[in-house]
């Protein structure tokens, strides 16, 4: 069955971000024809090339740019660029619309992981840098679709990653190397935390993240959320107090369903 191609009426109140008649619940490729494009760039530092080396060994960019042009309505091509940046980092640029993961920062994770005595701190750090990409995204679709967010973007952009990652496939099942990047991805905010030395200054008060620690319980939270009996884990290890733990069900349940409505007009 052709899409179709079928103008809003004026003041029907359907979505649509391109302005062009046409609302975003359409399946008109014409509506959407863009696609993310993976790229690795040049790395010349020892930290840079150790996690170019991680990322382009497991064709982390290719597969994570496929997976968003297969799931995500995009109105233009969106670049995802590995570069060496000389430091940790990773960004959304509404500027040139654009994802950016430094090198570095998987080159941290593995450090971090490493330093946990992780029996695979290789597969760990790709993990993190995984659910990185995905928060990213989170700030990415704020950002195209000029969706609200409540609160700190930052939080948001978390709730976005989890949101992604914990979805249940089509038998109903959460994919469970899903489940791992995000336990993952929580326990370097704990690295991240252990870092500074434990000890928390008015600058990352005022910060725009969250603390690392709060940000490591939030999605610990979620992942116990989306199943409490799968996840039964972080409870028994004491990693997630029981007191939050309690909650995380319900917290789960409202984050997933406000992701869906968000985000449903946008999914292909």
């Amino acid at each position: 069955m052709a899409a179709s191609t079928a103008q809003v009426p004026q003041g029907s109140g359907q979505p649509d971000k391109n302005a062009n008649g046409t609302p975003d619940t359409s399946n008109d490729d014409k509506d959407w024809p863009g696609k993310m494009t993976a790229s690795y760039q040049d790395a010349t530092s020892p930290e840079a090339v150790t996690g170019r080396d991680i990322m382009r060994s497991e064709h982390l960019l290719e597969d994570l740019a496929d997976g968003i042009t297969d799931s995500l309505k995009l109105p233009y091509d969106i670049p995802l660029i590995g570069k060496q940046c000389d430091t940790a980092n990773a960004y959304w640029s509404p500027d040139d619309k654009s994802i950016t993961i430094c090198y570095e920062d998987a080159a941290d994770a593995l450090d971090i992981y490493t330093k946990a005595g992780d029996d695979n701190p290789r597969a760990s750090a790709v993990n993190s840098e995984i659910a990185t990409f995905y928060h990213e995204t989170g700030h990415m679709v704020i950002d195209l679709y000029d969706l609200p967010a409540t609160g700190k973007e930052e939080d948001v952009a978390d709730q976005l990653a989890a949101y992604i990652l914990l979805a249940p496939g089509p038998d109903g099942k959460i994919d469970p190397e899903s489940v791992q990047a995000v336990k993952d991805f929580a326990r370097e905010f704990k690295g991240y935390s252990d870092q500074k030395g434990g000890e928390i200054d008015e600058g990352q008060l005022s910060d725009v993240h969250s603390l690392d620690l709060a940000r490591m319980y939030n999605l610990e939270c979620w992942v116990y959320g989306a199943d409490p009996v799968g996840n039964a884990d972080l409870v028994k290890n004491g990693s997630l107090p029981e007191d939050r733990a309690d909650g995380c069900e319900d917290e789960y349940n409202k984050l997933s369903s406000s992701w869906d409505t968000l985000l449903g007009p946008y999914l292909k």
